[in-house]
């Protein structure tokens, strides 16, 4: 897809008038564009007047923020495991630029059957951030259903965080709620990012509860028959879903230089649980 005058016009024209960055990708996809082409121009137009209007936000969006890092980076060679009180964590793939790790048996079956239980009564449909409002709405780009826990609502809940916190080496307390997420055959999460996009409004409201999104790590609860892969399209990374293991990312700043863009690929044959966990500068409250 080439940009053409007329469709960076078009582009313009409708970020001027306030419409949803998200919704023109949509209408482009509908047209014939390459959604992910689609998603780089608009937002590529929606940086340049952010810049233009408030220049500081360009600034802002830049600046590096810390970041968790559960492994020993000291070792020129990378470790092969995490060593955690009661059982250790393998590593499958350690990859420094973006940082993406690839952890085998972060949660035993028995935890991953149990949590699944606990979630199926309590399932709804799957909502996204309204980047406008900073509340949720729903969206066609995410097709799963979901519930969430608090880090203290059991034993289970009790044990399964302290060892993300324990792995992650991120204090306990800046992580929300831990999501779980259940998606039948075709249901998909289309590729988006996890942090909040500074140029949006109601990234002021998200922030106030605990700072930015600064990491995120997805378990598998189990191993779907067919699909349900976690894709990263800028990085050509496909990782199968395999119950128990776990995939860690992170994003030091809110831009799209960070090459984390990713999202799951379409259920084809059985369903898919995963539990997400996403990780603040700060204390979430």
């Amino acid at each position: 897809m080439n940009m053409t005058p007329a469709l960076s016009e078009w582009i313009d024209q409708q970020l001027k008038r306030g419409c949803n960055p998200n919704d023109m990708v949509d209408a482009m996809v509908t047209v014939g564009h390459d959604r992910h082409v689609a998603h780089e121009y608009v937002y590529a137009a929606a940086a340049r007047q952010t810049r233009a209007e408030t220049p500081g936000v360009a600034a802002q969006a830049m600046a590096r923020l810390q970041v968790p890092e559960p492994l020993d980076r000291s070792l020129s060679d990378g470790p092969h495991q995490v060593v955690l009180s009661d059982a250790p964590v393998r590593v499958l793939i350690n990859l420094r630029m973006p940082r993406v790790v690839v952890f085998e048996g972060v949660l035993s079956d028995a935890d991953c059957d149990l949590l699944i239980a606990e979630s199926r009564p309590k399932l709804e449909r799957s909502r996204t951030v309204n980047r406008a409002s900073g509340g949720t709405e729903l969206n066609a780009a995410r097709t799963s259903e979901g519930t969430y826990f608090h880090h203290d609502e059991s034993e289970l809940l009790v044990r399964i965080n302290q060892r993300i916190a324990a792995l992650t080496r991120w204090p306990l307390e800046n992580g929300e709620p831990l999501q779980i997420l259940h998606y039948g055959i075709g249901a998909q999460y289309e590729p988006h990012y996890d942090y909040f996009d500074i140029a949006d409004p109601g990234t002021e409201k998200l922030v106030a509860t605990g700072g930015q999104r600064v990491a995120t790590l997805i378990t598998y609860l189990n191993t779907p028959e067919s699909g349900g892969a976690t894709i990263f399209p800028e990085l050509g990374l496909e990782i199968a879903p395999i119950k128990g293991n776990a995939v860690f990312f992170s994003y030091d700043h809110p831009h799209p230089n960070t090459l984390t863009l990713h999202g799951g690929t379409p259920v084809v044959k059985g369903e898919k649980w995963i539990a997400t966990r996403w990780m603040r500068e700060f204390p979430y409250r």
